[in-house]
């Protein structure tokens, strides 16, 4: 298993809500700062992670996003 924590920035106020509906998020919530949501991404491969990260660029006023891989 993979964990990828995804930060997005997006001045759509309920961005958190609609990052919950893409495949293999577990959890997403707002945050103050720099980014405006976080999106945690629980995957088989390390490949999906680009593919996770990809469906969230494709929404609808997301400026950009920043993924951070968890190494264990």
């Amino acid at each position: 298993m993979v964990r990828a924590i995804i930060l997005v920035k997006s001045p759509k106020k309920l961005i958190a809500a609609r990052l919950r509906k893409v495949a293999s998020i577990s959890d997403s919530f707002p945050t103050s700062g720099q980014f405006d949501a976080v999106a945690v991404a629980d995957v088989e491969a390390l490949v999906q992670i680009k593919e996770v990260a990809n469906q969230i660029q494709r929404i609808n006023g997301v400026e950009r996003t920043e993924t951070m891989i968890e190494v264990q």
